[in-house]
């Protein structure tokens, strides 16, 4: 059975869904979806952190699926942006990860991993697949990918 791996960019999901549909993302159906493709032997899922309780039942709806759930704190700047980035934990995660398994999945929109598919791929061999929102996900990174999986229809919670 193939082995695969799946990193869910939380913020990146959260915003794009919500911009192009008005609603949430149904992560029991992306789990669901994968697992007819093979085994999910790692998951993980990266958010913020907050600290409120309606986040807080979010993230052990995640855990009760089989992600592992990496948070970092929620930082807000004196000028009143805020911070909360995930890409280089998502990175590094990808890069231990992709030599053990056969398949690498990452829900996410964010063309800044587009080299890092496309380096996974030449390295290991793995296959890449990318879910995001169409309109909202970057072109390279569907290039990058091996199958881009349009998110709508039952991934979505309506």
């Amino acid at each position: 059975m193939k082995k695969i791996a799946l990193f869910a960019d939380v913020q990146n999901l959260y915003y794009t869904v919500r911009q192009a549909y008005g609603c949430h993302f149904n992560y029991a159906a992306l789990w669901a979806d994968i697992s007819q493709h093979g085994e999910i032997v790692e998951a993980y899922a990266y958010a913020i952190d907050r600290g409120d309780s309606k986040q807080q039942q979010f993230q052990q709806i995640l855990r009760n699926l089989g992600f592992t759930v990496k948070l970092k704190p929620y930082i807000q700047r004196s000028d009143g942006s805020a911070k909360g980035d995930w890409d280089v934990g998502i990175t590094i995660d990808i890069m231990d990860c992709a030599a053990n398994v056969d398949e690498v999945v990452l829900a996410s929109g964010d063309g800044d991993f587009d080299l890092l598919l496309e380096r996974i791929a030449s390295k290991h061999g793995v296959a890449t697949v990318a879910y995001g929102v169409p309109g909202l996900t970057a072109n390279s990174l569907i290039r990058a990918a091996s199958r881009y999986v349009p998110i709508e229809g039952s991934l979505l919670l309506k």
